[in-house]
């Protein structure tokens, strides 16, 4: 659960290069300088957290029609943390998750799997 004082530093410019929500959010941050010296700053590469174990996640059946954000905003209330669904079952693209009706995804449990 996100705390009120975490989401107010978001709204500080330059506090956070990408909200407490995003998948990013913990990313490190490069610097890289253009010929003309102008600085661009980029995400460097995120890594996958280690898998849950069984006992922090949930299982879910993929119905017909679901897309991963509709996953997301179903288990946290939010469709852009689909990417939290993504990161326990290892797909290169989110839309595996539920292309095939039928399916079984993991779904973090609460505070089971930290991403």
């Amino acid at each position: 659960m996100i705390e009120p004082y975490e989401t107010a530093l978001d709204d500080i410019p330059g506090a956070h290069p990408y909200p407490r929500t995003s998948r990013y959010h913990d990313a490190e941050i490069g610097v890289h300088r253009l010929p003309d010296g102008t600085e661009v700053r980029y995400a460097k590469r995120r890594l996958l957290p280690k898998l849950p174990d069984a006992d922090n996640t949930a299982p879910h059946v993929v119905n017909a029609g679901e897309r991963p954000d509709h996953l997301g905003q179903r288990f946290f209330g939010d469709p852009g943390q689909w990417w939290r669904i993504a990161d326990a079952n290892p797909v290169l693209d989110p839309r595996e998750l539920t292309e095939e009706p039928g399916r079984v995804v993991e779904v973090p449990t609460p505070g089971g799997f930290d991403v």
